[in-house]
Parts: structure tokens; sequence; C-alpha cells
């Protein structure tokens, strides 16, 4: 299918074809029909896409502080690989489109039909381009009457009918709009329909004529030497009611605007990217409020709403960004709102290049305003057929199929494949499938696709790695093994025993005498350190006592990998690697495990912060100490080990110091090396030699389970029994 795509890292825009999408539960599939661009926003990102890398971080400095972060934690090398990964990214344009239903999702039937129109909404679900895959809270049956084309201005509208709410208008209300391009133009028509008295200002009189011929009381040049006296006489001299603030500038023209013309105690609302300073002593005498307008509206920003369709009580929010594309909907069916007039472009998608050199300038003829995309002849969505390298697999040889390029995978594993001798990288498939295309197109596969089909029915795949989600490994694991491949799993293994059982059942069922085996991403065990650790304390008789410190540093509140659905949480996620090693140090079998987690930062938040006891056969202990509130300067991991009377230190796996009998030995590396690239080369080894897998298998699923009853431990607060 064709995309309109953009290069993070060049800011070079084009029309691509890329894999299309696949329908997953709880999303629908849509035949795009027209989609329409927002001249503002989309302007600000393809210009910062375009800004040199020192533009780039003048821009965006908080993105430079969490490089400078991760290099301190991790290397430069570490942190110069993920922000490239970041910027090999590709943008996928657009958010407000329409399009036509080709399959619904599980747990959708009957909420949506294959043949029903929706408008979509969201970046990085209703882009530009033929299929879009989008969740449910973002799709809104279109009404009978609206066209595709008009029905592609629901999300930008529902922006503007959101800061319309937020200016509280009502009957009477003198609403003074600032920048009356499309989000302006829209917010001008809905605040009249709302019983407001729109004033519309503008420097560009185009403009104003068009707000004033779509009902605008008043349509004024905000430098005209009248302003002043032209709102007072519309206001008997009290000022503007409330004022929308929808224009793009750098400077804070808009709010000394605003500021001027507002009346006492007024709400000022933002929607549109501008300078935010304001005239201070102008905004506290007439004790202004401030409101930054929230895309949509409510939902929008949150994942559980958006991607998980959870649902807000009626009683509590009415209007959720839903809601709001809904009533835009029903006002362009009963003709309330007009945007027939604002479209002043029309291209096809294969045009879309043109398309966004009209809206980047500032002489088009005639002005760029709504610019919308068509989709033509677009193609019917069959089920994909991939073409095959080989019949089977050739002994010896290890042809690798990805499930999953985000940024571990693109910036961390991919290229220390491909220092691997004779691999073959052949598929990589990623849910976007822009990012798919991108990462065949960057590290050398033959094939892309959105699709695992295209991996897990590839006879010529017999090894196959999967880095998606957590939600999804034990999935994906269990039909690579079906499936008759070896399969390196990303870690953790499962989120819940159904699904370690569902991987156990499949590796069950492998054939004797197959190649197919199981290995599981916990690196550090193939760390060369670590190997020396587990070496030094073989050697010491008696019971071994393991303590690992993980300073962890918090993630984002937003991040996927701290939901328990997608993620599973920091503990199941990520304390799992120090289960695994802590395993590995001892080489006993863990017996029980009790663990307890200290509160949650932020309510309703899982716990990032835990401490965790193991019991092995032998008599061994170990605790892991998890922590997400340290300080990242000093240092994420530390592991102390005692046995036989010696002291034995992990640091950060840069050094190794053994201390015995009042002497101390010290081994170390040049940088953190913690095991990727010799836990790859293991794999690709077993692979080419038909197994066995490098990490005995029973051990893997030990550990897995282990960290399953840590979360069993945490919720009866008890010590589990393995």
């Amino acid at each position: 299918m064709r995309q309109v795509i953009q290069s993070a890292r060049t800011g070079r825009l084009a029309v691509r074809e890329v894999p299309e999408p696949k329908v997953r539960a709880g999303h629908v599939l849509v035949r795009t029909r027209a989609s329409l661009i927002s001249a503002g926003t989309e302007r600000m990102v393809v210009g910062f896409a375009q800004k040199s890398l020192a533009g780039k971080a003048a821009a965006r400095p908080d993105l430079v502080l969490k490089v400078i972060a991760k290099a301190r934690r991790d290397g430069i090398v570490a942190a110069w690989r993920a922000a490239t990964a970041r910027l090999d990214e590709p943008l996928a344009l657009g958010y407000s489109a329409s399009g036509e239903i080709v399959a619904v999702g599980e747990g959708l039937e009957g909420r949506f039909a294959a043949g029903g129109r929706v408008a979509i909404g969201g970046a990085g679900h209703a882009n530009h381009a033929e299929v879009n895959v989008v969740p449910a809270n973002l799709s809104v049956p279109v009404p009978e009457g609206v066209s595709d084309e008009h029905a592609a201005f629901a999300t930008v509208g529902a922006i503007a009918l959101h800061a319309v709410r937020n200016a509280r208008v009502g009957l009477g209300d003198v609403v003074a709009v600032i920048g009356v391009g499309l989000i302006g133009q829209l917010a001008a028509q809905l605040a009249r329909l709302a019983g407001g008295r729109v004033v519309a200002l503008d420097p560009d009189s185009i403009r104003l004529e068009l707000a004033a011929r779509l009902g605008a009381e008043a349509a004024l040049d905000p430098a005209s030497e009248n302003l002043d006296a032209r709102i007072g006489a519309l206001t008997q001299g009290l000022g503007c009611d409330s004022v929308l603030i929808a224009a793009a500038s750098e400077t804070d023209a808009p709010f000394r605007t605003a500021g001027r013309i507002a009346r006492d105690r007024a709400r000022v609302v933002l929607v549109g990217m501008t300078g935010t300073a304001f005239p201070y002593a102008e905004f506290m005498k007439k004790e202004l409020s401030i409101v930054a307008s929230r895309a949509y509206g409510p939902g929008r920003y949150d994942s559980d709403y958006e991607n998980r369709d959870v649902k807000y009580p009626e009683g509590w929010v009415r209007w959720t960004e839903t809601a709001n594309m809904a009533e835009v909907l029903r006002l362009l069916a009963s003709g309330s709102l007009d945007v027939a007039s604002l479209i002043t472009h029309r291209f096809p998608i294969s045009e879309a290049e043109r398309a966004y050199d009209v809206v980047r300038s500032a002489r088009a003829n005639p002005p760029n305003l709504g610019v919308v995309l068509a989709y033509p002849d677009a193609p019917a969505i069959a089920k994909p057929v991939f073409p095959q390298a080989q019949a089977k697999v050739r002994p010896g040889s290890c042809v690798v199929g990805l499930i999953g390029a985000g940024a571990f995978a693109r910036s961390v594993l991919v290229p220390e494949l491909a220092r691997i001798p004779g691999v073959v990288l052949d598929t990589i498939v990623a849910r976007r499938g822009a990012s798919a295309e991108q990462g065949r197109e960057t590290h050398g596969f033959r094939a892309a696709a959105a699709d695992e089909s295209a991996v897990l029915d590839n006879p010529a795949i017999n090894a196959v790695i999967v880095a998606t989600r957590h939600d999804s490994h034990a999935r994906f694991a269990a039909l690579a093994l079906n499936a008759g491949k070896a399969v390196l799993v990303e870690k953790p293994l499962a989120l819940s025993f159904d699904q370690l059982n569902e991987v156990i059942a499949a590796r069950a069922g492998v054939a004797p005498g197959s190649a197919a085996f199981l290995q599981v991403g916990f690196n550090r065990r193939f760390a060369p350190l670590a190997r020396a650790l587990k070496e030094a304390l073989a050697k010491r008789p008696g019971a071994k006592l393991v303590t690992i410190r993980v300073n962890a540093g918090a993630l984002d509140p937003g991040a996927w990998a701290a939901q328990g659905d997608e993620g599973g949480g920091r503990i199941v996620g990520e304390a799992c690697h120090f289960v695994d090693l802590a395993r590995f140090l001892v080489g006993e079998r863990i017996t029980s495990v009790f663990a307890e987690a200290a509160p949650p930062a932020r309510p309703g938040a899982l716990s990032e912060d835990a401490v965790i006891s193991l019991r092995f056969a032998g008599g061994s202990l170990a605790t892991i100490a998890y922590a997400a509130t340290g300080d990242a300067k000093t240092g994420k991991e530390r592991i102390e080990a005692f046995a036989g009377g010696a002291t034995l230190v992990l640091d950060d796996f840069r050094a190794l110091t053994v201390s015995e009998r009042g002497r101390t030995e010290t081994h170390g590396n040049a940088g953190p090396g913690k095991g990727i690239p010799e836990e790859l080369a293991a794999f690709v080894a077993g692979v080419r030699a038909g197994g066995p897998a490098p990490v005995d298998e029973q051990e893997s699923i030990e550990t897995s389970a282990a960290i399953l009853a840590v979360m069993e431990s945490l919720r009866t607060g008890q010590r589990v029994i393995l």
C-alpha cells in the first residue's frame, strides 16, 4: 500500500510502498477514502524533521537530557545507537481521515461491521495511508449524507470543538478567535453554533472574508488601530468573554492581543502552537484564566482509553474525544457546520509531496486552508502471499525472521546479528508497515511485512527472534515452535502461568530430532564478567549468598512497559533478568520466592520498587533489590556474592573484584558488556548445529515461572514454593 512517510533524520518526505497492516483485537481495519492535512500541526512536525541534528537538539533539549542520562548509565555507544534508531524511525504523517471498514477486530463484533464508513483519528493511527488500523475509541460511524471528504474533518473538528467547550461559551457571549486558519475557522463556526457572537482576528484579509461569510459578527486585523474601539463597541466596553488562540506563531503577539481585548476574569484558551510568554500585569489585573486545550478532548493521550477501549462514565465525562468526533459528524449531517468552504486544495495520494509543498508555502495560490488527500482506486485487501526465498533450509544455515521492530531491536539486536558471519536476515515484521520497510532498507532484510505469517509460514526461515511488546512474547514463541523453528524470545517469556503453559505445550509438541528449540533473552548470563563470577563462585565450597542491587530509574508515566497488560510492569518485565542471573550464578534450582513491593510513585500505577528473596535447592540464598527511585549517576547494577570466605563484587558489568584472605584481584571490561553479542552468537551457533539450545530450556522455564511466582507472592503476602 502507499503511505506518506517522512524521515526523522533528513526530513525528506515521500509517498512510499509499505506492507499493509493487519487487523487486531479492539481495532478496525479501514481502507482510507480521504484524509485531511492539518496545516498547522503537520507543518510543525515536518519542520522539526527538516532541522539539522543541532537544530533538533535546540528545539527539544528534553530529549538531549535523556540521551545524556542513557550515556551515563549504559555508555556512549549504547546511547548513540538508541538515539540514531529513533532518528531512523519513519514518521507516519496524518491524524484525521475517513474510510470504509474492511475487517473488525476481536471484541468489536456488532459494534462495527465490514463495509461501514467511519471517521478515524489519532497520530500513528489515522495516517495518510491507503489502509489503517485504528482503535475503537478513535473510530466513529459516518452518518448518511456526509461525504468521505467532509468526514475526514471529524478529528480536526473535534480539536476546535473541545477548545470551544473549554471556553465555556454561553448564549450571547462575545468570543474572539485569534488566528482563523483551519482550526480557527472551525472554532469560529462552532462558537457561533454554541450561541456566541464571534470576532475573528487574523492579518490575512482572505481568511477574514471567509470567517465573515461563515458567520463571524466581526472580522478584524489585530494590528488595526481601531481594534480596541471595535471590541469595545461590540461588548459595551466590557471586553470579550473568552478568547481562543488558534494562531501558529512563535511570538507572544497573540497573548498580548488576548490580554488587551479580554474582559475581567475571562478565559483564554490556547489551541494553537504559539509563543507562551504573556503580559503578566494585564493578565493579573484582569485575573484571566489560561487553558491549554487537550487536542480532541478527554481520552486523548490516555492509552487506556485510546488503545484499550476503556470507557469513562458519562456522568463524569460527557464529551470524550470520541463523542466530540461524533458531534462534528452530526453537525455536518445537519448542514450546520460548513467544511466545504474550507477546502482549498485536493490532491490524490500519489501527489502528496505536492500537497505538502502547498502546505509549507507562504505563497500558495489560492492560500491553503483545508488540503485534502484522496485515495482513488485503492486496491482490494486480500490475504498476503509472501515470496519464498527457497523451498527448505540448507543444513548449517541461520536464516532469521524478526518479529518486532522497536527501538531495542533496531538499535541493538539487528546490528549485532548483522556482525555474525553467515547470518541471513530474511524477513522483518512490524505492526506498522512503514517501520518494517524502514528496517528492511536500513539493515538489509530480504523482505518486510506487517503480518507475522510472513515469518512463521516461511519454510526458508529456521530462526525466529521475537522482540515485540511483552504481552505477545508467549504467543509468538509458541507459534514459532509449532512451526518447527528455533526461537529466541526477548524477556519476559510470559506474563501469566497460562501463557507460560502455552509455551511449554508447544515445546513439548516439537517432534523428536527437530531443530526447533527455545531460548529466552536473558542476556546477562552471557556477559563475560558474569561467567567469570560464576566460575569463581563454583570454586568456593558451601552455600552462596548473592545480593543484586538494580538502580533501574523510573519509566515515563505512559510507557507501555509499565502497563500491566502490555508490559507486565517493571517487576515481571525487567526484574526477570536478575532472577535469571541469580539462578545462573548459584547454579541451583530455585525452590521458593518471597517478595515485597513499595507503594507506587503514582496512584493507579504498578510498583517499580521491590525486594525479591530467592531460596535454592542447595541452601543458597539470593536477594534482588530493584529500585526505580535512585540517582542514575550512581550506577545501574551491582552484584555482591559471598561464598567460602570470599567476597566477589561485579560492578555494572565493568569490573569484577575478588577479595579473599586479605587480597583483592580485579578483572575489567572496556565497557559495560551485558552479554548481548555473546547471547546472539550462541543462538546462531545453536541454530546452525540444529540444537540444542545454548541454555537448558528447563532452566529458562524455571526462571520464567519464578518471576511469575514473585507476582503471586506480592498478591498473597506469602512465600511461594516452586
